[in-house]
């Protein structure tokens, strides 16, 4: 809080070259929160120096050169991914590594995120050689009261998925795009909306309508408006809403979708209910993270848990699921199978889908053979 102002906001403080307390507003889009201990830094830090800082929890105000800035900030991922440890004599198990990657995952962000940088409140870089990234900061933060201070390692992500938002992520079902707003998981897993394309339509959906759980990016509510059905898409996140009711116009078919900001189901019996939850239950990171990291197996086992009560006669829910969790020892088939139970649902039918990102033939990668033997699904359930 600033005490001059009254104002509750996160801050960050620092003294600057004239022994002066300074203090500016802290912004991270993915919830990270301010750090306690600021100083100065320019040009005349070694990358050593940097790293050692960081690791004491030290956050790098940057008022040099941008672009050293930017080398910087690479020295120190060279330096994090040099000093993680090392496998030991025996192989570590699939959820051993999956846990060393989550601790190292999160090591690298707490190291990259220690520099940061300055901005005014038009969102530009006040420092020599910065490139104009004021579009891309409105498009992501919105307008802003005054100058604040964020991270170059979010500079960098807010940058990235303006640019892919503008480019647009091809969805060969749709015979267009999906253009992802920044914090909005993008459908970079094409394989999950192929089987939403291509399974047969229960006959109840038709004349009872669909539900898109969790519409994200809406690329899943705008497959079944192609195929002509009458579609409520719900997600809590009033960015995802955003993000997809640009996508279902541009694409034609917003007409046929209706959005709702709710937790899980709309109101009502559909004749057919899609969910595509996170498929990893394990604390998310970020506000992106979520898309993939579910605690708990919460919207999961929600979605199984109310299916029942929403399903039409005759009426099918698809869950879109990775058996990714299973090989890394976090969900057990089992379990799963034991909460479709407890519901009062069925499995009627299972279409089974293999990856084809790069991950899964990446040998480097501590989870390969995980994702190597993933699968994804398309779980046809109905009222047992």
């Amino acid at each position: 809080m600033n005490p001059a102002t009254g104002d509750t906001a996160p801050h960050v403080s620092w003294t600057d070259a004239e022994g002066q307390p300074q203090q500016a507003r802290w912004r991270s889009l993915a919830g990270h929160p301010a750090p306690t201990r600021v100083q100065l830094a320019d040009d005349r830090l070694s990358a050593d120096a940097a790293y050692r800082l960081a690791d004491q929890g030290v956050a790098l105000l940057w008022c040099g050169d941008y672009q050293n800035a930017r080398q910087l900030l690479q020295a120190l991922a060279r330096r994090v991914d040099a000093r993680q440890p090392t496998a030991g004599a025996a192989p570590p198990s699939p959820a051993e590594a999956f846990q060393a990657q989550r601790r190292a995952q999160a090591r690298r962000a707490h190291i990259l995120g220690a520099l940061l940088l300055p901005f005014d409140a038009d969102h530009g870089v006040p420092l020599p050689r910065a490139p104009d990234v004021r579009a891309a900061g409105l498009q992501a933060h919105g307008p802003v009261d005054g100058p604040y201070v964020a991270s170059l390692r979010e500079l960098q992500g807010v940058v990235g998925a303006f640019e892919w938002r503008r480019r647009g992520v091809p969805i060969p079902a749709l015979k267009g795009s999906i253009h992802p707003h920044h914090g909005v998981f993008s459908p970079v897993r094409g394989e999950y909306v192929d089987l939403v394309a291509t399974a047969k339509l229960p006959a109840a959906a038709k004349p009872a309508r669909a539900a898109d759980i969790g519409t994200g990016t809406g690329v899943l509510a705008a497959v079944l408006a192609r195929r002509g059905l009458w579609v409520v898409a719900t997600d809590l996140s009033p960015a995802a809403l955003a993000c997809a009711a640009d996508n279902l116009a541009q694409l034609g078919v917003a007409d046929k979708v209706t959005l709702q900001q709710t937790d899980l189901f709309p109101k009502g019996r559909f004749g057919l209910l899609v969910c595509n939850p996170p498929w990893v239950p394990a604390p998310a990171g970020s506000a992106l993270e979520a898309a993939v990291y579910d605690p708990d197996s919460r919207m999961l086992r929600g979605y199984l848990a109310g299916l029942k009560a929403h399903l039409a006669p005759g009426g099918e829910g698809w869950l879109i699921l990775s058996d990714l969790a299973e090989h890394l020892g976090q969900r057990s088939r089992e379990q799963l199978l034991g909460w479709i139970a407890e519901a009062g649902l069925q499995v009627l039918a299972r279409i089974d889908t293999r990856p084809q990102h790069a991950r899964a033939s990446d040998a480097s990668d501590p989870l390969h053979a995980a994702r190597a033997a993933e699968t994804t699904s398309l779980w046809r359930l109905g009222a047992a």
